[in-house]
């Protein structure tokens, strides 16, 4: 956790519905309670944080939501120097049909904007922060997201968006300003993805997942011979039965997840840290400072 929580930037992604968005909230929380200025940011315009913290923790903390359309008009004030020009060519049909058009423009806009959230002298005229954690898109588009400036700083070496791209695409790669944090739940599906993502990382950006936290775990209650009794009390009355019944079946659930919790630690490089199930219908502010204290402790 320090050398993470040290770091400028914070990528946090995995496949859709793997509680994103939790662990993000949680590894702010972590990171405030260190005394950082920290801002969560949301990308697309969701904004699924908000009630999450309510209420908001402290000053120490801070939530954004980055509308890709105003990312590209702070772009465009950026690149022209100019507000009134700006507008005019940021409201004009050609220029919203040439950028919906550019494949990744989005993507670039965007990654602009957390850049410019993580730096210690923003461009536009906000707050300093001393962290920007990103509850990223999932792993396909997340990727794609972490490749834009890449693209761009290739494909137009010379001018502004080169070189603006450019510098985005050295602060993500340098592993002392940017991480990467992963997250899976401990399923076939999510653990596969990770791995590939992992690999797809090395391999378009050479570069490496920071830590893999596999949320929602269930816990392992019962030793080998605990089950060996479980399964061989069948008798009793029918509510005996059905809850021996409950217990087996989550002691089955929780050995497949363990499964693929192991299978997960060998097939990825970054170390694997686990977050608990929270047994509650919905997570709020209490749910979310324990699961930070267990990521603080875990990582």
């Amino acid at each position: 956790m320090p050398s993470l929580l040290d770091k400028r930037l914070i990528l946090v992604t995995g496949k859709g519905g793997v509680g994103k968005t939790t662990v993000a909230a949680a590894l702010g929380l972590a990171a405030a309670r260190r005394g950082k200025r920290v801002v969560l940011c949301e990308v697309a315009e969701q904004d699924r944080l908000t009630g999450m913290l309510d209420p908001v923790p402290d000053e120490g903390l801070h939530h954004v939501s980055v509308d890709p359309e105003r990312a590209k008009e702070e772009w465009l004030r950026y690149q022209l120097k100019s507000r009134t020009l700006a507008g005019v060519l940021g409201g004009s049909r050609l220029f919203q049909y040439l950028t919906a058009a550019a494949p990744g423009l989005t993507e670039l806009v965007t990654m602009g904007k957390i850049w410019d959230l993580a730096q210690l002298e923003p461009r536009t005229a906000g707050q300093r922060y001393d962290l920007a954690i990103v509850d990223a898109p999932a792993t396909g588009h997340g990727l794609a997201m972490l490749q834009a400036p890449s693209t761009y700083a290739s494909i137009a070496p010379v001018g502004p968006v080169g070189r603006h791209a450019e510098r985005i695409d050295s602060f993500v790669r340098d592993p002392a300003k940017t991480g990467v944090l992963t997250v899976a739940l401990p399923e076939e599906m999510p653990v596969n993805e990770t791995v590939e993502f992992e690999r797809a990382l090395r391999r378009e950006l050479d570069m490496a997942i920071d830590a893999i936290v596999v949320n929602a775990l269930h816990p392992a209650r019962f030793k080998a011979e605990e089950v060996r009794r479980l399964e061989a009390g069948g008798g009793g009355s029918r509510v005996a039965r059905a809850a021996l019944a409950a217990a087996l079946s989550e002691h089955r659930r929780a050995r497949a997840e363990h499964a693929q919790l192991r299978r997960l630690r060998r097939a990825a490089s970054a170390p694997v840290a686990t977050l608990p199930r929270i047994f509650e219908p919905e997570l709020g502010r209490a749910e979310l400072e324990r699961l930070s204290a267990e990521l603080e402790r875990r990582l």
